[in-house]
């Protein structure tokens, strides 16, 4: 609604037919963020926004990350998410209602004697800074004291504050953990049931675990991914059921009739692990419903009942006893930032703001991409060794080498989604440097997947044998 009360249905219509209704509801808040932070600053530029023209939105731009005079100026990486939406947007009222798109998105092809890069230059309306060039990590040694410091109370010389309380500690520590040691995104990390984890009995030092299709940022199919064995003993602290903060939250959420004054929650009466599936309590009956289906928000309401009462399935919960969300998560790596900030200020007499040492979660899976690139380099290299230079590059282009398994291990589409964020700034990185990223368990598996690299190439026997299907391609050779 415009700021007279008026309201356009066109631009509503957006989120009822667009490419954004079958989205989720998070999506749909982040575009109508930057469609309401757009319109409001026409409101005051002058045109309306069929109008726009590019000039109009060169000066939202500057506005929303140069102008001195606008006391809530972004980072290039927010700007850069609204120059996207809206451009989603324009591309859908063009096609509707002809309207010009006032965001230049178009690539520009260079002049020769301009650009000597691969293909056309970047985006023209992308600001330096956005999120290609973000790519941060965290040294498994920095990560641990951010954590300590952060979450666990802990100053920057390893003592424990004084009148620390540690409430919710097992809970943070145990997710930043699984973060960091599996790679998934903020909210698929934060959609987790109890029910998905690997049971017990679950052999190696990182159990198979199924990320659900419906809880994939753009998934058409869920995946499996690891859990480090350390993450799942950390997860089985918190949900202990005597000193867990996990039972203390739904005891003191029965305690409070939290749950029973809930509407709209689900009973669920039984999962079946082989077949992925939730057994529900519906108005027809006990009914199967597979995992991969059920997403995040509808996970929030899943319940099964016990003998003290009833229990959410959601791993990971707040105070209330109700599943904890993303954003939810987002504020705690906030909170962890400042409070770090403040040790550092009391420990070096500065206002903290020159403290080195923050995280956001996206940068947890930034390092389990490192830190995985590392391990598959070293297996890699101690596969083909013997091979000339243009033998492996011609066994990278068939078999697709580091880049295609890391593309398995984060969920990517294909590898040069993974190339296109990770390549450059981590090429150019050194072995020992990477290599600093690992614990001890993970070093533990490094040594191992290379003692086994090494016994199954019998070096001459797998290089003939590769060699030949890259030369051959196919298996007529």
């Amino acid at each position: 609604m415009a700021p007279d009360g008026t309201a356009d249905a066109r631009i509503n219509l957006f989120f009822r037919i667009g490419p954004v209704a079958s989205r989720r509801p998070r999506t749909w808040r982040r575009y109508a963020f930057s469609l309401a932070v757009w319109l409001d600053f026409l409101e005051a530029y002058g045109p309306r926004w069929d109008e726009a023209a590019p000039e109009d939105f060169d000066a939202f731009k500057h506005w929303r990350i140069t102008d001195d005079r606008n006391m809530g100026r972004v980072r290039p990486t927010s700007f850069d998410t609204d120059r996207a939406g809206l451009n989603t947007f324009y591309t859908w009222a063009s096609q509707r209602y002809g309207v010009a798109n006032p965001v230049p998105t178009r690539s520009v092809e260079p002049a020769p004697q301009e650009w000597s890069g691969p293909g056309p230059r970047r985006d023209p309306a992308r600001p330096a800074g956005s999120p290609r060039r973000q790519v941060k990590w965290l040294l498994r040694t920095a990560f641990e004291q951010w954590r300590d410091v952060g979450l666990r109370g802990y100053d920057f010389d390893g003592h424990r504050l004084e009148g620390w309380r540690g409430f919710n500690e097992d809970r943070d520590a145990a997710f930043v953990d699984g973060l960091y040691g599996t790679g998934l995104r903020l909210a698929e990390w934060a959609s987790v049931l109890d029910v998905e984890l690997p049971t017990g009995d679950a052999a190696g030092r990182f159990p198979k675990a199924w990320l659900a299709a419906a809880c994939i940022k753009g998934g058409r199919a869920g995946r499996n991914y690891r859990i480090p064995r350390s993450v799942l003993k950390g997860i089985a602290a918190y949900m202990g059921p005597l000193e867990g903060s996990r039972a203390q939250a739904i005891e003191r959420a029965r305690r409070r009739g939290r749950y029973d004054r809930l509407r709209g929650w689900t009973l669920v009466t039984g999962h079946s692990r082989q077949g992925r599936s939730l057994y529900l309590l519906t108005e027809t009956g006990r009914t199967p419903v597979p995992l991969d289906v059920l997403d995040p928000d509808e996970r929030r309401w899943l319940f099964r009942r016990t003998e003290d009462g009833l229990e959410p399935l959601a791993l990971w919960l707040g105070n209330d006893g109700l599943p904890k969300q993303a954003p939810g998560w987002e504020k705690t790596f906030q909170r962890a930032n400042e409070r770090i900030r403040q040790q550092w200020a009391a420990a070096h007499g500065t206002d903290g703001q020159d403290c080195p040492l923050w995280a956001r979660p996206h940068m947890a899976r930034h390092s389990f991409a490192l830190k995985w690139f590392t391990i598959l380099s070293a297996v890699w290299n101690q596969q083909v060794e013997g091979f000339t230079d243009s033998e492996r590059r011609d066994l990278r282009e068939q078999l697709g080498d580091v880049w295609f398994q890391l593309a398995t291990l984060l969920g990517h589409s294909s590898p040069e989604v993974t190339k296109d964020w990770y390549l450059e700034p981590f090429t150019g990185l050194q072995l020992d440097y990477i290599l600093s990223l690992l614990d001890g368990e993970e070093q533990a598996a490094v040594d191992a997947l290379l003692h086994k690299a090494a016994a199954d190439s019998g070096r001459v026997l797998q290089a003939a044998s590769v060699s030949a299907f890259a030369v051959g391609g196919g298996a007529e050779r």
